[in-house]
């Protein structure tokens, strides 16, 4: 799941990543052209009700494309979100601020 909620005051967003708490027992990253692709720049934190999520503040009216990676070198995919092919021979998420 995702949410985004405006920065007062400027032109960023800032956007909530949530993962379930079923979707991957070890640690996990938003990874996607926003960051580099890097999987140590947002690591996803555990919340109390079992999920996993991250904040990250983005600027507005813009396309980026992400996927999460767990620790054993996995790709998840956020099913809320449309997909599109990579140069891989995967599917990355789509997210439009």
């Amino acid at each position: 799941m995702i949410k985004q909620t405006p920065v007062k005051g400027s032109k960023k967003v800032k956007v909530n990543f949530v993962l379930p708490k079923e979707s991957t027992a070890g640690k996990v990253s938003v990874v996607g052209d926003f960051n580099g692709w890097d999987p140590y720049v947002h690591p996803l934190k555990p919340r109390s009700n079992g999920t996993k999520s991250v904040t990250v503040t983005l600027p507005v009216s813009q396309r980026f494309a992400f996927r999460y990676l767990d620790e054993q070198g996995q790709w998840l995919d956020d099913e809320a979100v449309d997909r599109v092919p990579n140069n891989f021979g995967g599917v990355n998420g789509v997210l439009t601020t």
